[in-house]
């Protein structure tokens, strides 16, 4: 038996109210938001989300800014190279595709930046197509209710076919699906502290039918803590160059981070992906 009707159900009459979920949303805007939703939650991404359409609403408008603004304009969003690689899919939609984001997996995926669960997530949320739609809010789900373990492990090439095997035939029935496992796992089955009390399909959850057991496999890679880590020193350079209006030199770079070696690795990090530039000894966002 699919779990999709009873999550559907559950999802029409629960699920949160979100810019790229209301009518008339545009391909672009979903876009921006799947970028920035990669690693950060729903509660930051919102506002961002609404201030760059607000300053970009077309791929066109931001191809035309430099990198060095979308980077800028990113600002505590996290993972800053997200914003190079959304200004660079911009740019590619504006010269190969006329301005307007494709709508095929195979287009999408050709674009700078993007990966399956993006190109999927465009092409089912933005343009109604049926594909499976798998993040690691619907792994985690799939884990439980279907093959009843606690958590999901590694991604692999299994959870696409398990969520294919799970939707419904009617391509806007598929839609609602993917949605709504997705929405289940973001707000119920979560992670650390699942709400079986409340979950539509708790009668139905392998998992907790046979008592949660452990999980016995291989866990998916924890995230290194955020405080001291060579990301927060990458941020803390980042945040300095967003602020000055003219190229930061050596000398305050290193009133930032105490620790030499770890600044160092920092900023040439930085420098490799594209993030800072060397401006004769001084350091910029990229124009």
């Amino acid at each position: 038996m699919s779990i999709a009707p009873a999550v559907s159900d559950w999802f029409v009459a629960n699920g949160r109210d979100l810019p790229w979920r209301r009518p008339g949303f545009t391909a672009w805007g979903t876009l921006v938001s799947e970028f920035m939703l990669q690693q950060t939650p729903v509660v930051r991404v919102v506002p961002r989300l609404e201030e760059w359409l607000e300053r970009w609403p077309t791929p066109a408008d931001l191809a035309a800014a430099s990198p060095g603004d979308a980077v800028r304009a990113w600002a505590s969003l996290g993972y800053p190279r997200r914003a190079l690689n959304l200004h660079a899919a911009a740019v590619a939609i504006t010269e190969r595709h006329g301005g307007i984001v494709p709508e095929d997996v195979p287009s999408l995926l050709a674009l700078p930046g993007i990966g399956d669960y993006t190109a999927r997530a465009v092409a089912v949320f933005a343009y109604g197509h049926r594909h499976p739609v798998v993040d690691v809010n619907i792994r985690r789900v799939l884990a439980r209710a279907v093959r009843g373990v606690g958590e999901p492990g590694p991604a692999s090439k299994r959870d696409l076919a398990e969520m294919e095997a799970i939707l419904p035939e009617s391509i806007a029935d598929a839609r609602t699906a993917n949605a709504a496992v997705m929405e289940l796992g973001a707000v119920v089955c979560t992670a650390r502290s699942p709400r079986c009390e409340v979950c539509p399909i708790a009668d139905a959850c392998a998992w907790r039918l046979a008592g949660y057991p452990a999980f016995e496999g291989r866990r998916a890679p924890v995230q290194k803590k955020f405080p001291g880590s060579d990301r927060q020193v990458r941020g803390l350079i980042l945040a300095e160059l967003r602020a000055s209006e003219v190229p930061v030199t050596a000398g305050e770079i290193e009133l930032v981070w105490a620790i030499e070696e770890q600044r160092e690795r920092a900023l040439a990090g930085l420098l490799v992906d594209g993030l800072v530039v060397d401006v004769g000894g001084a350091f910029e966002l990229p124009s």
